[in-house]
């Protein structure tokens, strides 16, 4: 799923104040710029020492200690007593009978795509993944070994020459731990499923510190509980609404590296189209007919309303797993007006890289997402009129940027996985879902933004229900979920498993000291 506030900003002007970064005392830019000393704990000191001399710990002051504390989103920004970038698995585990054993709050990052607040920032030990960054493919297996380091950037380029691909982000700028254990909807989703269901193997850090590697016959039990289970991705670009990117299920110990099933790729048709305003409705039409015809796996669109600084403007992305789609598939579409249309044929990464970055970053940001089976005129209907709302509601509270998304995909989506995974609790139907985004500046505004993504969220279940569509009770995504989900609601049926498996890999409750919803 996608969010395109980066994409619209784009095309934008004079808008050059929306996204400041924070520089309050709770970034850690301000924490490295306040002209104190830092004063060296004692456990970090302690991780220093006892790790290999290929694993480092920063502190405030050191370059390297801002970009391991910094996240995307200003509301998961929080200093840190020092950061840990370890080199192997084994200095991960070194790590964590350290902090278990002196009981210290920490966070894991594999970037740091976090909004709510605390999920993989910490005022403790900050341990970030970057020095995992192998790709390793395997011809014979036809599968890439991964480093949670990585952007899926490298990851698109280290296969290329292989001709073939992961279900990975849209986007470019995306980390891989995300999609790999936090679900991963991708423009081959259609044809191949959730980024979860392509994964073979897990190295996991256990809370005790011992590595294990994971997968459907060596423990099965965690093989399911990691599929959605995940540290943080590096989400650097806000375009990626899917998520790839919230959670902080650090439940089960640290994954290092993920080993996916990989798939056959040539140059791909596809690109960015916006629309004025007096183009909605022609474009809403366009997306209610795409989603009730179009069902070649192949094919992928995501669009969002928005509303910028108080300007509308309207998104999409087409996508063709091919150098040409069908023919009238996307003409509807194309024959719209348009401010911009960047469509061609090209290489798949270089698709994923025409995107524009991060615009959006240093603002305040929630996520929310609800699952619907259609995408009819009447419900396109309602998502303008849910953007143009709550745009003038909140525009007081200094919420510069109002984002709704439609992500149309197949209702067979969930077939595509061998083993059963923790989310989505029910995999008997595939859903679109509609995502909602809000950016602001001021946190004084917290409780008023949450209370308005929540009540809008409502708004749009029972809008769809009252349109026929039976999603009252579908799991919430958990990438998308604001601060105050239930684990029920996102896991359903699978939660009290889940517990059992978290008492007996953690029984000592390690990973309690770190962020995230905890089972």
């Amino acid at each position: 799923m996608v969010a395109f506030a980066d994409l619209s900003l784009s095309f934008l002007t004079g808008l050059s104040g929306l996204t400041t970064r924070d520089t309050s005392s709770g970034s850690p830019d301000a924490a490295c710029t306040t002209g104190t000393v830092q004063v060296r704990s004692t456990v970090c000191e302690q991780i220093a020492t006892a790790v290999s001399s290929s694993s480092v710990v920063y502190y405030a002051g050191e370059s390297q200690y801002i970009k391991d504390n910094y996240h995307w989103s200003a509301s998961s920004n929080q200093p840190s007593e020092c950061s840990f970038e370890p080199a192997t698995a084994q200095d991960v585990g070194i790590a964590l009978r350290i902090l278990g054993q002196t009981q210290t709050p920490f966070g894991v990052k594999s970037g740091g795509h976090a909004t709510n607040a605390g999920f993989s920032s910490t005022p403790g030990v900050e341990i970030a993944l970057y020095s995992f960054s192998d790709v390793v493919y395997n011809s014979t297996t036809q599968t890439a070994t991964l480093g949670m380091g990585l952007i899926w950037d490298d990851v698109y380029v280290a296969l290329e020459p292989y001709n073939m691909t992961v279900v990975g982000p849209k986007i470019t700028g995306i980390g891989i731990g995300g999609i790999t254990l936090g679900g991963g909807y991708s423009y081959l989703t259609n044809q191949y499923g959730l980024g979860i269901d392509s994964v073979v193997a897990y190295e996991l850090v256990m809370p005790n510190g011992t590595v294990a590697e994971i997968t459907d016959v060596t423990n099965p039990d965690l093989f399911f509980a990691l599929r959605v289970s995940f540290q943080q991705s590096d989400h650097v670009n806000s375009l990626n609404f899917l998520r790839y990117f919230k959670g902080g299920f650090n439940n089960f110990g640290i994954v290092t590296t993920v080993t996916v099933n990989t798939h056959p790729q040539s140059k791909v048709w596809g690109g960015l189209v916006s629309y004025s305003m007096n183009e909605w409705a022609a474009a809403s039409s366009a997306i209610a007919n795409y989603s009730a015809t179009v069902t070649d796996p192949k094919a992928s669109m995501y669009n969002a309303f928005n509303y910028i600084a108080g300007v509308p403007i309207m998104a999409n992305i087409l996508f063709y797993d091919g150098p040409t789609p069908p023919a009238g598939m996307f003409d509807e579409f194309l024959a719209i007006p348009a401010i911009v249309a960047l469509v061609s044929t090209r290489r798949y990464v270089d698709l994923v890289q025409s995107l524009p970055l991060n615009a959006t970053a240093g603002l305040r940001t929630v996520f929310s997402s609800v699952a619907m089976v259609d995408a009819t005129v009447p419900v396109m209907d309602m998502i303008v009129n849910e953007t143009t709302f709550w745009s003038k509601k909140l525009a007081n509270s200094s919420a510069g940027i109002v984002t709704y998304g439609v992500d149309v995909f197949l209702p067979t989506i969930y077939d595509h996985v061998a083993s059963p995974t923790a989310y989505p609790p029910s995999r008997s139907q595939g859903y679109s879902f509609i995502e909602l985004f809000y950016g602001w500046t001021e946190s004084k505004y917290d409780s008023t933004i949450f209370d308005a993504v929540n009540a809008s969220g409502q708004n749009i279940i029972d809008s769809l229900v009252a349109d026929g569509q039976d999603v009252a009770n579908v799991a919430v995504y958990p990438n998308h979920a604001p601060p105050n989900t239930t684990l029920e609601r996102m896991y359903g049926d699978n939660v009290p498993r889940l517990q059992s498996i978290k008492s007996a890999v953690d029984p000592d409750n390690v990973m309690g000291l770190t962020g995230g919803w905890k089972f």
